[in-house]
């Protein structure tokens, strides 16, 4: 059996994909399911994650714990790179793609240059805007809550 942080760390990533789809729906009236596995998006769900495990770390061990501490650094780092680095990859790759597609069309219209069209596009949902890490960091610090509070129920 996981530990509880492990667990209550894998139900913050779950939650979050989960509601990418009602999410992705609310704002576009089109139901993708497919969002479930997706990366990017509302919420994040690297940053429910780490948020959910630090804020359970939190309540279980206590802020000035060293746990809290490494729990405070590594949900940094992450969502740090989910809204800094894997955005600019993501923006990266639509900028790619979109010189795939104007390079095709340029082969087209001149009989003379050949082109092989290549057989996927680059992945461009990769990264988070800001808001979308605040989102999937408050379902973290919820889910993160309510896991302590229903162990402390639990015990009890």
């Amino acid at each position: 059996m996981l530990n509880r942080a492990i667990t209550t760390a894998l139900v913050g990533i779950g939650a979050a994909q989960l509601l990418k789809v009602p999410i992705h729906y609310l704002e576009t009236g089109e139901w993708d399911w497919k969002k479930i596995v997706g990366s990017g998006d509302m919420p994040s769900s690297h940053s429910s994650a780490v948020t959910s495990l630090t804020t359970y770390v939190a309540l279980k061990k206590g802020v000035p714990s060293i746990d809290f501490g490494v729990s405070s650094i590594f949900s940094l780092i992450v969502m740090y790179d989910a809204m800094g680095i894997r955005w600019q990859a993501g923006q990266t790759a639509i900028a790619v793609n979109d010189m795939y597609e104007q390079l095709e069309k340029l082969a087209d219209h001149h009989p003379g240059y050949s082109y092989k069209k290549r057989e996927r596009e680059l992945k461009e949902m990769l990264g988070h805007m800001p808001i979308e890490v605040v989102g999937g960091a408050a379902l973290g610090t919820a889910i993160g809550s309510l896991s302590y509070i229903l162990e402390s129920n639990k015990q009890s």
